[in-house]
C-alpha cells in the first residue's frame, strides 16, 4: 500500500486537496487523524473541541496503529494539519510514508484563518513543524504552493502525482459537492466553502489588510515559507 501524508498549515487548501485525493478510484482518505492528540496535550480551547475529543483517541500511539490497521491495497492519503505536531509530538509513524508539503503565503493564511479563530500563532508553529517533518523524511519531500494548484489545477496535480509516484486521475479535478463520512466532526464549522464546492475555485487576488500583531506572526514564518516556497514543484 501507498501511505501518502500530506503536511499543511491551516486554511491553505488542504481539505479540497483532500477532496481531490477522495475523488480518485483508488483512495481513501483520513482527515486530520491526530487532531484530539493536539488538542489534549495543547488544552487549546478550539471550536468544537469536546466533539473532536469524543470522535477520536487521543492518545499518539493508538492513533499510530489505527493509521497502520487502515492500510490495504488502496491509497492512503493523509491530511494532516502540521502544527498538531508541535512540542514533543511523535514523528515516527510517517517513516515510510510518502510526504509532500502544502504551502500558502503566510499573510494570506493569517487572514483567513483569523476569521475563524483568534490565535493565529499557529502558522509559525506549522511551518516550523514541516521542516523538521521534511528534514526527518530525507529533506527531499514534494511541495506545492496553493497558490500556484488554484491557478493551474491539473497541471500540478500531475506534477504531484508523477512526484509522489502514482498516477494521475482526471477524476481529481471535480467532485459533488456536499459534506462526506470522512469529514471530521470539526467540519461544520471549518468546512462550509470546501461543501459548497464542486472542484478547484479560480485563483483570486485579494488586498490582505492586517493588525501589528497578524503581521508579526506572517512574518515569523517567512524565512520558512520561502525554504519551501524555492524548491515548490512548478508545472
Amino acid at each position: 500500500m501507498t501511505v501518502i501524508a500530506m503536511f499543511s498549515g491551516p486554511r491553505n487548501i488542504s481539505t479540497t486537496m483532500m477532496r481531490a485525493f477522495e475523488n480518485r478510484p483508488d483512495t481513501v482518505v483520513l482527515d486530520e487523524p491526530f487532531y484530539a492528540c493536539y488538542l489534549k496535550e495543547s488544552g487549546a480551547a478550539h471550536p468544537m473541541r469536546e466533539a473532536v475529543l469524543a470522535a477520536q483517541s487521543d492518545d499518539w500511539s493508538d492513533v499510530a496503529k489505527q493509521l497502520e490497521a487502515a492500510r490495504n491495497d488502496n491509497i492512503q492519503f493523509q491530511k494532516n494539519i502540521a502544527f498538531h505536531f508541535a512540542g514533543d509530538a511523535p514523528l515516527g509513524w510517517i517513516d515510510g510514508a510518502r510526504v509532500f508539503h502544502l504551502i500558502r503565503d503566510p499573510r494570506a493564511m493569517v487572514a483567513s484563518y483569523a476569521k475563524k479563530y483568534d490565535d493565529v500563532a499557529p502558522i509559525a508553529e506549522s511551518y516550523r513543524v514541516q521542516r523538521e517533518v521534511d528534514a526527518r523524511a530525507g529533506g527531499d519531500c514534494p511541495v506545492v504552493d496553493a497558490a500556484d494548484v488554484l491557478k493551474n489545477p491539473e497541471g500540478m496535480l500531475r506534477a504531484l502525482c508523477a512526484a509522489l509516484g502514482i498516477a494521475f486521475h482526471p477524476a481529481m479535478l471535480s467532485w459533488p459537492a456536499g459534506p462526506r463520512e470522512s469529514d471530521g466532526v470539526w467540519a461544520p464549522h471549518w468546512y462550509d466553502a470546501v461543501r459548497a464546492s464542486t472542484g478547484f475555485k479560480p485563483y483570486e487576488e485579494r488586498t490582505i489588510e492586517l493588525t501589528p500583531a497578524q503581521e508579526a506572526a506572517a512574518d515569523a514564518c517567512m524565512k520558512d515559507y520561502k525554504f519551501f516556497y524555492d524548491r515548490r514543484i512548478r508545472a
